[in-house]
C-alpha cells in the first residue's frame, strides 16, 4: 500500500458483544482511537461505525468489561471494513463494607439513648396486667403485694446498677420500670424466692 493510500481514511463499521455462552450486545461502549482524539460510541445494539485511518489502533472500553483492542490492517484495498469485537467480563472483588447512619459509635450511643419511645395504650394495658398478676402471686403464696413489690424492686435495682457499672448504661429507671412490667422475670423471681424460702 503506498502512502497516499495509507492517508486515506476508510469506514469502520461492527458489533460489539460479550464472550457469554449466549452472547449479548454490549451498548454504549467507547470507542477510541489511540493517539487521536477521535471515536465513538456503541449505540443500544452494541452497533458503531465511523471513519479512521489504517494502521489505527482502536481500543474498545466498558465498564465491566477488559479493554479490548483492534489494529485496522495497513493492507487494506476496500474503502469499507467491518470488524466483530468480543469483550470479556471483568469480575471485581470488593472488600464488604458495613455502612451505618452515625460516624462513631459514640454517637450512635447518644442517639440510642435520646430515642424517646412512644408509650401506647397496649404497653399500659400490659403492664397493669403483669401488676395484677404480680398480686395474684404473691397473695398465692402468703405475701402482701407491697412486700412482694418492694422487695422485688431492692433486687433488680442492685442488679441494675451493678450491670450499669460495667456496662456504661445510666438509664436504671427506665430498666427498672421495663422490668416490673416483665410477668416473665417475675415468675422468675417468684421461683427463686420459694426456693429461697425452701432453705
Amino acid at each position: 500500500m503506498t502512502k497516499a493510500q495509507q492517508d486515506q481514511p476508510l469506514q469502520i463499521s461492527g458489533v460489539v458483544i460479550t464472550n457469554d455462552s449466549i452472547p449479548q450486545y454490549v451498548p454504549f461502549a467507547h470507542v477510541v482511537v489511540k493517539h487521536r482524539q477521535r471515536g465513538t460510541m456503541t449505540n443500544a445494539e452494541g452497533f458503531f461505525s465511523f471513519a479512521t485511518l489504517p494502521g489505527d489502533t482502536i481500543h474498545f472500553t466498558s465498564i465491566g468489561f477488559k479493554k479490548e483492542m483492534l489494529v485496522v490492517p495497513d493492507t487494506l484495498s476496500e474503502k469499507e471494513y467491518l470488524a466483530r469485537i468480543v469483550m470479556k467480563r471483568d469480575t471485581t472483588m470488593l472488600e464488604e463494607v458495613t455502612l451505618y447512619p452515625w460516624p462513631t459509635p459514640e454517637r450512635f450511643k447518644e442517639a440510642f439513648l435520646a430515642t424517646n419511645v412512644a408509650t401506647t395504650d397496649e404497653d399500659i394495658a400490659m403492664r397493669n396486667l403483669a401488676i395484677q398478676e404480680l398480686k395474684e402471686r404473691a397473695e398465692a403464696m402468703g405475701y402482701s403485694p407491697e412486700e412482694i413489690q418492694d422487695f422485688a424492686i431492692m433486687s433488680r435495682q442492685s442488679d441494675i446498677y451493678n450491670y450499669g457499672r460495667y456496662q456504661g448504661f445510666d438509664n436504671g429507671g427506665t430498666a427498672i420500670l421495663g422490668a416490673l412490667s416483665n410477668p416473665l422475670a417475675w415468675a422468675e423471681f417468684f421461683e427463686s424466692l420459694k426456693r429461697g424460702k425452701s432453705d
